[in-house]
């Protein structure tokens, strides 16, 4: 068993190759990583040669402090090259922690880091496998006449809360996520959910983590706890609200914010949350009436617990899983999806 020191934290984990993770009362302030034998390690230089000095055309996503260009291999594959803004100390020290937990991490439904290289010149970079199918909010909101149907939409929620429940219980450190939407969520060829984006993340070992005083306030418009914006603290019940919203994306195919009337998805829902027998008035109309009422009814009632108010109201991933598996029947065809598509 090796022990590993990150944030101030002593981790236990069994098994596997050795690594050791940055700590942030380390003397240096360094990261010290063993990466898993075997790995092959490119250079900057010769990233930018797989993604074609990094041309627009290869261009697959872009944020506020990172790029992510797609990246044909020696070998044929296709990954996702991810170059992130480290121009100041704190969008390094989001670098670090992002790749901390990704190197940490293994889970079916969240994005596999392959690679990683520190660069001076380009940007430090983070090399995933690549998921083709784009994200959640590109099938949801993007091209209209491209409809995902319900099995498909059930199944995501399903994976994205079997994402959740292992990193904020199953996983060596518990992670609260901290930015999950839509555009978080990635679509294997598959449509099977691939979670990304950890540059939000938490770490700790209780439900709730608080943050210090000269914190910085992350999230998204539309998707952030309510309660973390009164309080700062950190909470995997965050991460549950934010679900709870996904929900209600998945179930409308509206958007969680218009960034044209500002309306929040979660105020447009707020009757049909308190009278869930009305569900029907809220669904896709894409869907042409192909869905499952009674799901629907039991996801939305689901929505109301992860929006509620109360944080300790908000059932755990665990709960949201059971609730799943014992009243939506679609959960049967999981490893089906994506036939009808």
């Amino acid at each position: 068993m090796a022990f590993l020191r990150c944030f101030g934290y002593k981790v236990r984990r069994a098994g596997g190759a050795d690594v050791r993770i940055f700590a942030e009362d380390d003397k240096d302030d360094q990261l010290d990583r063993t990466m898993i034998a075997g790995v092959t390690r490119y250079t900057s230089n010769e990233l930018k040669k797989f993604t074609m000095n990094f041309s627009n055309s290869n261009l697959i996503a872009c944020g506020g402090f990172s790029r992510v260009y797609l990246a044909e291999f020696p070998d044929s594959t296709r990954r996702a090259v991810k170059i992130m803004d480290c121009s100041s100390e704190r969008l390094n020290r989001i670098y670090k922690q992002e790749l901390d937990i990704l190197v940490q991490i293994q889970h079916d439904n969240i994005v596999k880091l392959l690679d990683h290289c520190d660069d001076d010149q380009f940007g430090n970079m983070l090399v995933f496998e690549y998921v083709p199918n784009g994200t959640l909010q590109d099938k949801l909101h993007g091209n209209r006449d491209m409809i995902l149907p319900w099995r498909n939409r059930m199944a995501v929620a399903f994976q994205l809360a079997q994402a959740i429940e292992y990193l904020h219980d199953k996983c060596p450190l518990q992670i609260v996520h901290g930015d999950i939407k839509s555009s978080n969520i990635l679509l294997d060829d598959q449509f099977n959910c691939k979670l990304c984006d950890f540059g939000s993340a938490k770490i700790g070992f209780s439900s709730s983590v608080s943050p210090p005083t000269n914190r910085v306030m992350l999230g998204s418009p539309g998707y952030t706890d309510p309660h973390y914006l009164r309080t700062g603290i950190a909470s995997k019940k965050n991460d549950i609200y934010s679900f709870g919203v996904i929900i209600l994306e998945l179930i409308s195919g509206v958007e969680a914010f218009s960034s044209v009337s500002g309306e929040r998805l979660i105020s447009k829902a707020a009757p049909i949350l308190k009278n869930v027998s009305n569900v029907a008035e809220m669904m896709d109309p894409r869907l042409h009436r192909s869905y499952e009422l009674e799901e629907a009814k039991a996801m939305m009632t689901l929505a109301a617990l992860c929006l509620s108010d109360f944080p300790g109201l908000r059932p755990s991933a665990s709960e949201i899983l059971e609730t799943m598996r014992s009243r939506t029947s679609s959960i049967s065809f999981l490893f089906s999806v994506g036939k009808e598509v």
